[in-house]
């Protein structure tokens, strides 16, 4: 009679492990969803709680800003906690603060309790990472990593489907109420399901540090939001934010390098494959959400999209990323890291030299393909990323590495928006200044003195349909140099896969863990 073999000692039995999985994704998807989901219902929200433009903007850079900075503690509170105590009791303080923003009657009131939100909604992904790497022995961290990763990758191309949807069809309000019932399940799983860890009793901690890291994420992240919206460096709150973030970022570093026990291990950053990871995915974040910013604009402004219509041209591409996790998740443990990365790279560069291609007349086939094919690449990229960025690291690093990893793919992600916002505004200006030089009635080529009502130029109502032609135009090739800026940097992600030092076969690097 075959005996049975015992788990493995520090993993949960398989059965377990799986579920555990899946309320992990709950949890995950629950967060990410709820950064974009919001965007669609703004419009609605605006009206209802009486709230300029300006104002209503702090509904999201609240819930950032709260994210961010709480997302630095992870570490520490887990050792202290433990991680089953504090995702449980994030998960009922993020789902009681959906439902109060749900309530909510004025701007102020929503204000805070999306920033109690991104306070307790902080801690799912690092949390998962660092669960996921706990339970899984090495040579299956990349299955983990892909059946996990659908949460984040998905998230973001769901939450404007499901925006548009619940506030067309219901009310804005729904858009918080729809975390209720996923709240419930996860906090279910997680009981059910996650063994809770030794508490570690951590004697030292950096409040200098902290504090001065929590000023510069404030200060960027403050200064990313408002930059574009009041002219960046004309602005005196922007230069005063700018100030506070470089100085805070100068004394962090150097308080770091001097104290004894600093904020961050400085061993992390002495790991290479950890701090080529860092970098990769400050540079996939910045690619994966300007993408997702740039391409509902472009197709709701530009291509006359309804919102729900735009949300389902985008479906695509979420095709793609669940295809190619699926299949990356079974070659990850078969093949370097490395190589996986630059056909995820390269097909996102590919993708995106596509998009380059949008013209005014074209049909939805465009559109679907190159969507398809980034989401494929981006997928293609998120567990490799992931599984290299941690395959050198000892156990007791992936709780804090986890957080700093996420902190720098958000912080990616922030900047990635806010320079391709500025650099579309900017392009756009200066195609229509070109645009408008032909448009003179010594053009030949155009004939312009011929033509008649209601584009005549020498009419008022000409000159005003010219205007508006050449403004489309203008900012028609603007999103498509946008598209190029972002493939060009893709590339330049396939050169630095050049710099990681040569690495086995992801299942030979360590011994499995037996702690």
């Amino acid at each position: 009679m075959k005996k049975s073999v015992p788990p493995e000692k520090g993993f949960h039995p398989i059965h377990h492990r799986k579920l555990l999985t899946i309320t992990l994704m709950l949890a995950t998807i629950m967060q990410v969803l709820d950064t974009t989901i919001a965007n669609v219902a703004l419009p609605h929200m605006q009206g209802s709680l009486g709230a300029t433009q300006d104002q209503i903007t702090w509904v999201l850079t609240s819930y950032i800003l709260s994210s961010a900075v709480v997302m630095t503690l992870i570490s520490s509170l887990s050792n202290r906690w433990g991680k089953r105590r504090l995702f449980l009791i994030s998960i009922v303080g993020f789902t009681l603060a959906s439902i109060f923003c749900g309530i909510a009657n004025s701007l102020e009131a929503m204000i805070l309790y999306r920033f109690l939100q991104g306070i307790f909604g902080a801690s799912f992904i690092p949390l998962s990472q660092t669960i996921l790497l706990e339970i899984y022995p090495k040579e299956k961290h990349g299955y983990a990593f892909a059946l996990w990763g659908m949460g984040i990758m998905i998230g973001p191309i769901l939450g404007p489907i499901l925006g548009g949807y619940l506030t067309d069809t219901y009310s804005w309000r729904w858009v918080f109420y729809i975390n209720v019932p996923v709240g419930v399940l996860a906090f279910g799983g997680l009981l059910l399901f996650l063994k809770e860890t030794p508490l570690k009793h951590v004697q030292h901690f950096d409040v200098k540090g902290f504090l001065l890291l929590s000023v510069f994420l404030t200060t960027l992240q403050l200064s990313l939001d408002r930059g574009e919206q009041l002219d960046w460096l004309a602005s005196m709150e922007i230069r005063i934010e700018l100030m506070l973030m470089i100085t805070s970022l100068y004394f962090f570093v150097a308080h770091s390098l001097t104290t004894k026990h600093p904020f961050f291990n400085s061993s992390l950053f002495k790991n290479h494959h950890f701090m080529m990871g860092i970098i990769l995915g400050f540079s996939m974040g910045a690619i994966l959400q300007s993408s997702l910013t740039l391409t509902p604009n472009f197709l709701q402004n530009l291509m006359n999209y309804p919102v729900f219509t735009s949300g389902l041209i985008m479906v695509p591409r979420g095709i793609g990323t669940l295809m190619a996790m699926v299949i990356v998740g079974k070659l990850v443990e078969k093949m370097n890291p490395s190589f996986l990365l630059s056909i995820g790279f390269v097909t996102t560069a590919l993708s995106l030299k596509l998009m380059t291609g949008y013209s005014p007349l074209m049909g939805e086939e465009l559109l679907i393909i190159s969507g398809g094919l980034l989401g494929f690449g981006l997928g293609f990229i998120f567990v490799p990323l992931s599984t290299l960025t941690f395959s050198t690291l000892m156990p007791n690093q992936h709780n804090e590495a986890s957080g700093l990893y996420n902190l720098t793919r958000n912080i990616g992600g922030s900047l990635g928006i806010s320079i391709m916002e500025s650099f579309l505004t900017r392009s756009s200006y200066r195609n229509h200044a070109y645009l408008t030089e032909f448009i003179t009635p010594y053009n030949k080529t155009a004939d312009i003195k011929s033509l008649s009502f209601p584009w005549n130029p020498c009419e008022d109502v000409g000159l005003a349909q010219w205007d508006n032609e050449i403004t489309n135009q203008a900012e028609y090739i603007a999103y498509l140099n946008s598209f190029k800026v972002l493939s060009i940097l893709a590339l330049v992600c396939v050169v630095l896969l050049l710099l990681i030092k040569k690495q086995p076969i992801l299942k030979n690097i360590l011994p499995p863990n037996n702690d």
